[in-house]
């Protein structure tokens, strides 16, 4: 056996294991749900070949485009809130701005520690029609016959979900900055502060070069997160009241594991799929040009 050869082996020896391990956790069940999309199966019997009718069933689903309206909306607030908001906690509590860091820090990253059930059931009952969220408005309002009909504005229902999201998300977020903030030389900032440099000057030419890569690679979590986000919605309205909360995945589940629907289930499957390669081929493009800018 040649030099060439050997080394040949010993790759594929080496990578053979982890690529089983990948094809079959990975490519396999995105393959197999690929064809499931185009064809008629309940779970059972001869699976009937429909072409494009499960997707075009799906695009044409009120149902399925309000959740996908609030499933961007949820990739809204978890980009343009979670990731800005922890990175600001993040850098004031790294630059000492505020007293007592280490108890905010703790305060803000408590909700991540708690089940998203536990969470879904306490905020619902906060935001029931007995909550704590319509007695205080009766309160401040001085109307003691008030109560909260959010969840029955089609538009409106799905804002108490989002900001729950948001307060429970943010401190993952801040904690992973932080991190990455106490890795920055202080001698760098040290010596800027020295010669002069204001705290808006040290946060765009140091601070923010140094973490483009991280802050791409957790938009990156927040984006693919909030497309599969099922747990904390389903806890807090299983979807309703008549679908106005609900979002891809619950809707996916509904008619793969109530229905039996598995065709159009796993056509919602892809549609997640596609929407995310999408979203992050995007997001990637537009790190590539913050990355130019600060090289």
């Amino acid at each position: 056996m040649t030099s060439i050869q050997y080394r040949r082996a010993s790759y594929i020896t080496l990578v053979a294991p982890a690529f089983l391990v990948y094809a079959a956790v990975i490519i396999f069940p995105i393959a197999y749900t690929a064809y499931l999309s185009f064809v008629r199966w309940q779970g059972f019997g001869i699976p009937q070949w429909v072409g494009l009718a499960n997707y075009t069933r799906m695009l044409t689903d009120p149902i399925f485009l309000h959740g996908l309206r609030n499933n961007l909306l949820v990739v809204g607030i978890s980009v343009f809130g979670q990731i800005p908001l922890g990175f600001v906690l993040a850098y004031v509590i790294y630059r000492r701005m505020v007293r007592a860091e280490k108890f905010f820090e703790v305060m803000v990253f408590l909700p991540i520690t708690i089940s998203p059930v536990v969470v879904a059931i306490l905020w619902n009952q906060i935001f029931s029609p007995a909550g704590a969220f319509t007695a205080i408005v009766r309160a401040l309002a001085g109307n003691p016959s008030y109560v909260m009909r959010l969840f029955e504005d089609r538009t409106l229902a799905i804002v108490p979900i989002l900001f729950v999201i948001l307060w429970m998300y943010t401190g993952l977020y801040m904690v992973i900055y932080l991190a990455n903030l106490q890795r920055i030389d202080p001698e760098i900032i040290e010596s800027a502060t020295i010669d002069g440099a204001s705290e808006p000057q040290i946060f765009g030419r140091i601070v923010l070069p140094a973490m483009v890569n991280i802050i791409f690679t957790t938009t990156v979590f927040a984006v693919s997160g909030s497309l599969k986000s099922f747990d904390l919605i389903w806890a807090f309205t299983q979807g309703g009241p008549a679908h106005y909360t609900e979002v891809i995945a619950i809707y996916m589940y509904r008619h793969t594991f109530r229905f039996y629907n598995y065709g159009l289930g796993a056509s919602t499957s892809m549609a997640i799929i596609i929407l995310s390669v999408v979203l992050i081929y995007g997001l990637r493009t537009i790190a590539r040009h913050f990355e130019r800018r600060y090289e």
